[in-house]
């Protein structure tokens, strides 16, 4: 007998804030030299769209903070495992920003949001350990992966990991970017099981390059006259970002996959980190290449919520997850048995990627 690693619960939170593609019409849009942006709104919000297929995000309430919103979605893990919070060993919160006031855009990390939401859910034990893992998009893929590691370690038997992100408070409100973010939070339990067959976490693979790729994603003062005082907001080069996703991710994935000594058409989902919907249909169909396999429709194996949710960065995974485990998400659903796919690329940069068999 062997020891794996099984998830055992989800659960989310979803801001109750809508906010609409047509709510950027009156936005003030600048380029890097400060100057306007020589198209009408209503281009850049339908080209946004068509690229993205971004039509709609959510951003959190005033009164709740990043931990409040990984508080809430540990809830909804805990009662979905029907565990006792007392027993975790570990829980990994992955975030990029701390907790952000909606009003002072300074990142507040100190206690750990790992802390804060032990602290919220009045744990105890001391030998229940919190800790934050920034990792850009791919920090709750990396969770998972440590996860892995402390359970085959014989040191944990039950970890929960967390993601969670408030991107909408670090947007720089006058760069076209800013439409792509939004805020929410994922989490999961994963606990040890013996088995004499392969289940649940059965591999998993990490890249990092920091050459010049470390400047693709990285904090930077707006380029509107307006901001006066430096303050710093989230800069990505998309075009930058964009190759490199598509040089790095499609041969990471295939790698992964192969690792776990299966093939593409094993594998039954993608859960892939909702970043940008061309973006992802491009990496996909890479992965379709490598493999030599054009019989596979991307529609079926890699499941979309970025229309309705943006990207809520470390969130997007685990949320992702949740609503398919819930039925949230029509036409998907997980059986015993299935092959997935996790994978994430993010700011570092990062990709990563674990093949996980459904119990």
């Amino acid at each position: 007998m062997r020891i794996y690693s099984v998830i055992t619960g989800s659960g989310k939170y979803i801001p109750d804030i809508v906010v609409k593609n047509e709510d950027f019409l009156k936005r003030n849009f600048v380029n890097e030299k400060g100057e306007r942006i020589p198209k009408s709104n209503e281009e850049i919000v339908r080209k946004f769209q068509e690229i993205t297929d971004i039509h709609e995000r959510r951003y959190l309430s005033p009164e709740f903070n990043t931990s409040d919103m990984g508080y809430f979605a540990a809830q909804k893990a805990i009662e979905s495992a029907g565990i006792d919070p007392e027993t975790l060993d570990y829980i990994i919160v992955a975030h990029n920003f701390g907790d952000i006031l909606h009003n002072n855009i300074k990142s507040d990390l100190v206690p750990a949001l790992a802390s804060r939401v032990k602290h919220l859910l009045k744990i105890q034990n001391p030998d229940c350990v919190a800790y934050d893992l920034p990792f850009g998009c791919p920090g709750w893929v990396q969770g998972i992966i440590q996860a892995d590691y402390f359970i085959k370690s014989g040191d944990a038997k039950k970890v929960m990991v967390i993601g969670a992100e408030s991107l909408s408070r670090i947007a720089d409100p006058h760069d076209i970017d800013s439409m792509i973010y939004s805020d929410g939070a994922g989490a999961v339990i994963v606990e040890s099981r013996e088995s004499d067959q392969p289940l649940g976490l059965i591999c998993h693979k990490t890249r990092s390059d920091t050459f010049s790729e470390a400047h693709f994603l990285k904090m930077d003062i707006s380029y509107h006259p307006q901001f006066e005082d430096n303050t710093l907001f989230m800069k990505m080069n998309g075009r930058k970002l964009y190759e490199y996703a598509l040089n790095t991710v499609p041969k990471l994935v295939t790698e992964t996959i192969q690792k776990a000594g299966i093939g593409i058409h094993d594998i039954k989902k993608l859960l892939i980190h909702q970043a940008n919907a061309k973006m992802d249909e491009a990496i996909i169909q890479r992965v379709f290449k490598l493999f030599g396999a054009n019989d596979i429709q991307s529609q079926e194996v890699m499941p979309m919520t970025i229309s309705k949710l943006g990207n809520n960065s470390v969130a997007t995974v685990p949320i992702l997850y949740d609503m398919i485990v819930r039925g949230e998400l029509q036409g998907h659903e997980f059986h015993h048995g299935d092959y997935l796919v996790f994978a994430s690329v993010g700011a570092g940069m990062n990709v990563n990627a674990f093949v996980y068999k459904v119990p």
